[in-house]
């Protein structure tokens, strides 16, 4: 099992850099259709065990021309007990980067406004339940282990 380690970045939290790209079945399908398949985005991504799901910002979605597969309700604090309707869409989370290919993830994502909180990316539970995340926060150090 890789392990990650990092920094907590104080006001912020556990950060590091992940890459996003499209399915693998949709990768599969741009291929067969001799269609180009985007090339895999670096993005800085928050560790957050608050989050039960991953999202990712809209501008790295738009980067990977991905369409949506679908919308579902998501509670936050500010939604105020009413769900937001959200796009969902399918991408391939890397753990390191495409070429080494230490450990990926194929999951459905929420597309989400990031970049004013200085993050395009937010590991929720469904890919956080799946590892294991070691948080020291009297050091101020984290080691997530995938």
């Amino acid at each position: 099992m890789p392990i990650l380690s990092g920094k907590v970045i104080p006001g912020l939290g556990p950060l590091l850099d992940l890459w996003v790209g499209v399915s693998g079945p949709r990768h599969a399908a741009l291929q067969q259709a001799s269609q180009q398949v985007p090339i895999p985005v670096r993005v800085r991504a928050l560790l957050d065990t608050g989050a039960s799901g991953t999202c990712i910002d809209e501008q790295v979605i738009a980067q990977l021309h991905l369409s949506p597969t679908g919308i579902i309700p998501v509670h936050t604090p500010s939604t105020s007990g009413n769900p937001q309707s959200c796009l969902q869409y399918d991408i391939a989370l890397f753990v390191a980067n495409p070429q080494v290919h230490i450990v990926s993830f194929t999951l459905p994502i929420v597309a989400s406004a990031l970049r004013h909180q200085n993050i395009e990316a937010l590991i929720g539970r469904d890919v956080l339940d799946r590892t294991t995340l070691f948080y020291d926060g009297p050091n101020g150090m984290f080691s997530w282990s995938v």
